[in-house]
């Protein structure tokens, strides 16, 4: 890259405000009480990592595919893009088919999450009775992981010789991703005490488990909206009460910015059951190897690959797809 196009993409990365940001958060950080508010803290500390990250990324950018890194940042220019990622799979009708490709989408969230350095925690299971999952939640840490995960929303779609079936015929299965930004508790009302309802129960590990032998597993209904969030896989209630209350949190500011539909496509996406026609990708094993995102054209022809976490293609090419890139 010359140093001309180097310096414009400096500009559209904001890096010498960046700069003075570094500053003032290092200044902030220099004060007595900057640690009496812990979570605050930590959350200005990870903020403080990551703009540091992209100033040093790009003062030592030198290949193409360091700069390339670089250039897809300037399209996570949203609100939300640098938060952490809340991801939940459903299965789609169909059973157990569908309940394993729900666990296959599982694990390849968790591969990809390894792959880019993110750390994914589980917030809840739910088993399906013989195989596979109804449902999952993930939260994602990491610099950026709403901004890519974003790109996930919408029905996945499998065709393979199943596993399940004796005459091993081909079958079709859906799995739906939502994807919404963890927020923070100060980006949003306090939820008062009498909107929600709180109910405890055993939790279950994989394969039916028990993952404690207390009733450790909590479930938050929030009634105004009848919104209901669950978490069972931290070893205790206190933890888990903890969890679930952001996982509510975020589900809220997703349903009020769902209201405001100018922003719905940014933050979620069109919610769409997860049935045929609707796909936003296609993972076909039989009769031949081919992943496709129906979105942006964007193929590969190694589906083991891409389902053992190699997604990070799928997801640039669609962001590229929403906004030009231009100097």
């Amino acid at each position: 890259m010359d140093e001309t196009k180097k310096q414009q993409l400096g500009k559209l990365l904001k890096i010498d405000e960046k700069k003075l940001q570094i500053l003032a958060i290092e200044q902030q950080m220099s004060q007595p009480d900057f640690w009496a508010d812990h979570i605050q803290a930590n959350e200005i500390v990870q903020n403080l990592s990551s703009i540091k990250k992209i100033v040093i990324d790009f003062e030592n950018a030198k290949t193409t595919e360091e700069i390339a890194k670089l250039e897809i940042l300037i399209l996570l220019n949203q609100k939300y893009d640098q938060r952490n990622a809340i991801l939940t799979i459903h299965a789609g009708a169909g059973g157990t088919e569908a309940q394993d490709w729900g666990e296959m989408l599982f694990r390849m969230y968790e591969r990809y999450s390894e792959k880019m350095s993110y750390q994914p925690q589980i917030i809840q299971i739910s088993q399906g009775e013989e195989a596979g999952i109804k449902s999952a939640t993930l939260l994602v840490k990491g610099e950026n992981a709403f901004g890519f995960l974003k790109a996930e929303a919408g029905v996945h779609r499998l065709v393979r010789l199943s596993p399940f079936d004796a005459d091993k015929a081909r079958h079709t299965s859906f799995a739906l991703v939502e994807v919404i930004p963890e927020i923070s508790t100060k980006d949003i009302e306090a939820v008062p005490d009498k909107d929600l309802r709180i109910d405890v129960y055993h939790a279950q590990g994989h394969g039916g488990q028990s993952v404690n032998t207390t009733d450790s597993a909590v479930r938050i209904t929030h009634i105004p909206t009848n919104t209901v969030v669950t978490c069972q896989n931290e070893r205790s209630q206190t933890q888990n009460k903890e969890l679930a209350m952001k996982l509510l949190i975020a589900k809220l500011n997703d349903l009020k910015m769902r209201e405001r539909k100018e922003h719905l496509a940014d933050l979620r996406g069109e919610y769409l059951k997860a049935e045929w026609g609707s796909q936003i990708r296609s993972y076909v094993l039989h009769p031949y190897q081919m992943v496709k995102d129906h979105r942006t054209g964007f193929e590969s022809n190694d589906p083991k690959k891409v389902l053992d976490g190699e997604l990070q293609d799928f997801i640039e090419s669609y962001l590229r797809s929403q906004k030009s890139l231009q100097y």
